[in-house]
């Protein structure tokens, strides 16, 4: 099966598929199938092209728009991984593989795929050791900071390939594994990229999870791209049968679409003649992602995946009775179905030369993140979870959580009303203070299932039977004693005392009516004095202190910061 290999295809899917075309009539070949090695960059519209990872002047429609509309179909079935300058948005879409096209194949974050007998896998994105252990919790529109962290590899697909036991034939990743150029001509590399010689010197130079994979995997090829220069390297294994010919990888990384550089290259590698150039899912991996699938995580947290010495399963190697049972899952049917559709509106050329319709494109915002039905599908079949799917649904319940809350505040009585913006406090249901107080259109409100809950609620509710504001309520500064001592206990504050003991308890007071000041008249109507909601801590204060002149010659007030020295001589003398 003749196989051609693309570095970086920075959607040019034109300038490809010409190049394509021109190696099979120059050496009367024909191509099966094109790899693409990531940045490919199927960018469907303008909006696509706001959730790419690059400036503003260097976002540009390219030719991929034209496969997605129908405009054009690619004349040979394409695969491809994804790297760091993509279509995030759309690519999320499809985290374990999809048609973002007729005929082209995305891979997802990582898989396995069969293609007339040749077993190919790949790893999607760049390795950045910030990111390595988090959830997939980016979700557009993005930030300058999602924007990227979105295409970084992640531990959990890292765990999954190296479950992987049987031989893989071709492994795909844009960046390179770490360690590489020790196996290849680096005097040469270092000739063409002078700068990655520090990199080099210090073996910090490609991916850490990829030079794992390397060795764990030990494909036949390895192909990769991203650093935007041809590299080739001859990698040997170790074998535990001496007797066995030394098992060796083909690393292959080429350069990015671009006049005289070396972008693609044409490899032929056995396949099943039987079989047709078609996809088909690997049932082996197949059986990791399902007995993974509780391993996916949605969080910006770190996860940890699961290793030897714990209590639970950390080896996740398909046995023969998984594997039989997602066989029976798939009828034994693993052709990957032609279910492409489109999802959004693909870019109209025909205003691309409109210097109106150019400046209006440049206002176009990130879409928003949306479900694509070969997932939902795919998912539904194997009995895994759709990462987008959990993402969207845990911002719903949020957004819910955050509604049902304030309705729930905005039915409370005068004096429950949040004091303080922002404060949160837990509040039993099960006090029978509580309950006393709750009148009846309260009690409608509030179910026989709420009563056995303890509800937080965003807002500050002081049961206590002074409110909170109150009992915080600084002095008058009117009348103090500038060389008294303030002191802290409220409990010793004779004014405090009185106002304590003259504001009803709300186990006693009337939901209906305001609460006053007055300890023989605990139920009047007194306009002087209302409920938190009417006015500020400031405001009530005031109220309660000209309503009580006799409260006016105890009431004290804080001294300045500085007053020990602006009193000083007072005190000396």
């Amino acid at each position: 099966m003749k196989i051609a290999v693309e570095g970086c295809a920075h959607g040019e899917l034109d300038k490809i598929y010409e190049a394509i075309q021109h190696l099979e009539k120059k050496d009367g070949i024909k191509v099966d199938l094109l790899i693409c090695c990531g940045d490919f960059q199927a960018t469907r519209n303008v909006e696509d092209l706001r959730c790419m990872a690059v400036p503003l002047k260097y976002q540009k429609m390219c030719t991929f728009y034209k496969y997605y509309s129908g405009e054009k179909v690619a004349p040979v079935l394409t695969v491809f991984i994804g790297g760091n300058h993509e279509a995030s948005n759309y690519l999320q879409e499809l985290p374990y593989g999809g048609w973002v096209a007729p005929r082209i194949y995305y891979m997802g974050y990582a898989s396995i795929v069969n293609i007339a007998g040749v077993r190919v896998g790949g790893l999607s994105g760049i390795y950045k050791g910030h990111d390595y252990l988090k959830g997939h919790f980016e979700k557009p529109p993005y930030t300058e900071d999602t924007k990227r962290s979105v295409y970084h590899v992640r531990n959990v697909e890292t765990f999954r390939l190296k479950q992987v036991q049987q031989p893989v034939d071709i492994f795909l990743s844009h960046d390179w594994p770490r360690g590489i150029y020790n196996f290849g001509n680096v005097n040469q590399l270092l000739r063409f990229k002078p700068f990655f010689t520090d990199e080099v010197k210090c073996n910090s130079l490609g991916s850490r999870p990829c030079e794992e994979l390397l060795y764990h995997l030990k494909p036949t090829y390895w192909f990769a791209a991203h650093l935007h220069v041809k590299f080739a390297a001859l990698v040997p294994h170790s074998s535990n049968n001496e007797e066995d010919n030394q098992q060796m990888t083909k690393f292959l990384a080429l350069d990015k679409c671009l006049p005289r550089r070396k972008f693609l290259q044409i490899v032929d590698i056995p396949h099943d003649p039987s079989k047709s150039i078609e996809l088909e899912y690997d049932l082996e991996w197949l059986t990791i992602l399902h007995f993974t699938n509780h391993l996916l995580g949605v969080k910006r947290t770190n996860q940890y995946m699961p290793g030897p010495g714990l209590d639970g399963r950390w080896n996740f190697v398909p046995t023969k009775e998984e594997l039989d049972f997602v066989w029976q899952r798939f009828d034994g049917n693993f052709l990957v179905p032609q279910n492409f559709t489109q999802t959004v509106v693909a870019f109209d050329s025909s205003s691309q030369n409109d210097s109106s319709n150019n400046s209006r494109n440049s206002c176009r915002k990130q879409p928003p993140a949306q479900i694509n039905s070969q997932t939902t599908a795919f998912c539904d079949r194997l009995g895994i979870d759709d990462p987008m799917a959990l993402l969207l649904n845990s911002s719903k319940e949020s957004s819910f959580d955050s509604d049902e809350n304030q309705k729930f505040c905005t039915t409370l009585p005068g004096y429950l009303t949040p004091e303080r913006p922002g404060e949160v406090t837990q509040v039993s249901l099960d006090d029978t203070s509580y309950h006393d107080s709750v009148d009846d259109s309260m009690k409608q409100v509030l179910t026989a299932e709420t009563y056995n809950k303890s509800v937080s609620m965003n807002c500050s509710i002081s049961l206590s039977p002074m409110p909170k504001h109150l009992r915080l309520a600084l002095p008058s500064p009117q009348n103090s004693d500038m060389d008294e001592p303030m002191k802290d206990d409220a409990s010793s504050s004779p004014v405090l005392l009185r106002l304590s003991h003259s504001l009803p308890s709300p186990r006693d007071s009337d939901m209906d009516e305001p609460v006053c000041s007055d300890t023989g008249n605990s139920h009047s109507s007194s306009p002087e004095v209302t409920s938190g909601a009417s006015l500020t801590g400031s405001e009530e204060v005031a109220e309660i202190c000209s309503s009580s002149p006799d409260l006016h010659p105890a009431l004290k007030r804080f001294k300045r910061r500085n007053q020990a020295l602006y009193s000083s001589a007072d005190a000396d003398s």
